[in-house]
């Protein structure tokens, strides 16, 4: 079984999340109780179903890997969270805003690795197609 990518936990999140996202009103969402528009709750047990992985898999990623890299301090030593507690152990919320910020970031670098490759293995063929004609008529 392969091990989801930061870039798939993170299409999954996004997907699942998003519309829960732009839904909210200011001060406190009636729905479900956010008082932040920037942190949305999320249910890994609901993401790893969705990557057919364990739910301890999801939350380690998130919580131990994608907040120490993703989570930074600002000049004034505030803390912006990635993946964080709000109301407890039970209600865990990831930075939506930021979320939108490293996928689009991972989803570009992706990109880019997929052109870099199309177009050396067009290289390739093009030169074995060269050399083989100049074998040939030679």
């Amino acid at each position: 079984m392969k091990i989801p990518s930061d870039r798939k936990v993170l299409e999954i999140i996004y997907k699942l999340y998003y519309e829960e996202f732009t839904n909210h009103s200011e001060g406190k969402d009636v729905k479900n109780g956010r008082r932040s528009k920037i942190y949305v709750p999320i249910d890994c047990k609901m993401i790893a179903r969705e990557l057919n992985v364990d739910s301890d898999i999801v939350f380690g990623r998130l919580y131990y890997h994608m907040e120490e890299k993703y989570g930074y301090i600002r000049a004034d030593r505030s803390k912006v969270a990635f993946y964080t507690s709000i109301a407890g152990e039970d209600n865990r919320c990831i930075n939506f805003p930021l979320l939108a910020s490293v996928l689009a970031g991972l989803q570009q670098e992706n990109s880019k690795f997929v052109w870099a490759t199309v177009m050396s293995g067009i290289a390739l063929a093009v030169s074995i197609v060269v050399a083989v004609v100049g074998w040939l008529k030679g």
